[in-house]
């Protein structure tokens, strides 16, 4: 059975992952569906594929309306409001820390190793802040074999960063000078990159989403640990410090806070939803 309440899930998934620096993994994470969409995408292939697919097609949905027109928004946003954007971002990840950290009840599970992890995890992300963005390569035209080949590769590396909290599958694909020509397609639906790039994709979940879910059986904790890591780096790489602008510092002031709010709100709605099955 659809839950067609994930299509919205999946369209704040699919914002974010339009944007360099910000995770897809990190909202499915505050949305309280990390888990299970990791698991969903690893049962494609299993004698329970039907039901896994039941929950991915709202979510891939959702993520395909929000790539398709919201791409535009957020450009626009990214362009003439980049700092209340990023900081609204802040929030809803600053917000899902505790959370997450209350969910794995650190207090009794962690251990030094676990603190080391997340502590490797967390300066691995936030170093990332030192690669320059300021020069975008140009858009690819007159596409060649070899350049489909890239972008296949690149979709491949962005979609394993893109299940990984506080790693953006599109700051992948800057770094790999891919961003602009992706971001390109999907404006101008160029069939053949989206379908190359999002091959790639494909591809790149199948795998990495064995791989997390093995994880997360073998060594819970240790990949709980690791990932909130992710996620506390990624404040790091998202904050874009304050405007000499008075407006735009207040504007950004108040987009912290609704991200704040957003996350708050999202775990009473997630806890809600978990009560009927903890009580049996």
């Amino acid at each position: 059975m659809f839950q067609w309440q994930n299509v919205f899930k999946g369209m704040l998934m699919g914002i974010s992952d339009v944007i360099p620096g910000v995770s897809g993994g990190t909202i499915a994470l505050v949305l309280g569906i990390y888990q299970r969409l990791v698991a969903a995408i690893n049962g494609i292939l299993s004698k329970d594929w039907k039901k896994h697919i039941a929950f991915l097609i709202p979510i891939g949905i959702g993520i395909g309306i929000a790539v398709l027109t919201f791409s535009h928004i957020m450009e626009w946003l990214l362009a003439e409001y980049p700092e209340p954007t990023f900081f609204f971002f802040l929030g809803l990840i600053i917000g899902i820390i505790p959370m997450l950290l209350k969910e794995v009840n650190y207090k009794k599970t962690f251990k030094t190793n676990h603190y080391i992890l997340f502590a490797i995890a967390a300066v691995l992300v936030a170093i990332t802040v030192l690669i320059k963005e300021n020069e975008m390569a140009a858009v690819m035209s007159e596409l060649v074999w070899s350049d489909y080949l890239f972008l296949f590769i690149g979709g491949w590396l962005a979609s394993s960063a893109m299940i990984l909290p506080g790693i953006s599958g599109s700051f992948v694909l800057l770094l790999l000078g891919l961003y602009p020509t992706v971001i390109n397609a999907v404006s101008t639906l160029n069939i053949s990159v989206i379908m190359t790039v999002g091959f790639g994709v494909v591809i790149g979940l199948l795998l990495t989403s064995k791989l997390i879910a093995f994880l997360f059986v073998k060594y819970r904790i240790a990949t709980y640990a690791v990932m909130i890591g992710f996620v506390a780096g990624s404040i790091v790489v998202i904050y874009p410090g304050f405007s000499s602008n008075l407006a735009i510092t207040i504007a950004s002031i108040i987009a912290f806070l609704f991200g704040l709010l957003a996350s708050y709100l999202l775990s009473i709605i997630e806890n809600k939803k978990l009560e009927p099955q903890t009580s049996l």
